[in-house]
């Protein structure tokens, strides 16, 4: 409960400061969204499943969006960050749709 009243005044909290965003952090703010994503898709997958470990949680999130920086600002340096994000969003987006999926099941029992 704490953790979504957590996540509420943080948004109320940013529609009303409105902070900006360094330009620096502007091609790897999207990565980040969708690999915090894929870690709570996959931590609400593993709820309902009934294996849900804090620990393994909070590692799996940081370590999905730092990776998936990582991956993007070697792509910048190597000049193929445009294809390697592409990448990162299909292989979480495959993930979060397959959690879903499981999630889905478990809900709805189908």
């Amino acid at each position: 409960m704490i953790a979504v009243l957590g996540l509420v005044v943080g948004v109320v909290v940013g529609l009303f400061i409105r902070p900006e965003v360094p330009a620096v952090v502007e091609p790897y703010l999207p990565i980040a969204v969708v690999a915090a994503l894929d870690a709570v898709f996959g931590g609400l997958r593993a709820m309902l499943d009934g294996i849900f470990d804090d620990k393994v949680f909070v590692v799996s999130f940081l370590s999905n969006v730092v990776v998936a920086a990582l991956i993007v600002f070697l792509g910048d340096k190597l000049g193929v960050g445009a294809q390697l994000s592409t990448g990162v969003v299909v292989v979480l987006g495959i993930r979060i749709f397959s959690n879903a999926a499981a999630i889905r099941r478990h809900v709805f029992r189908a």
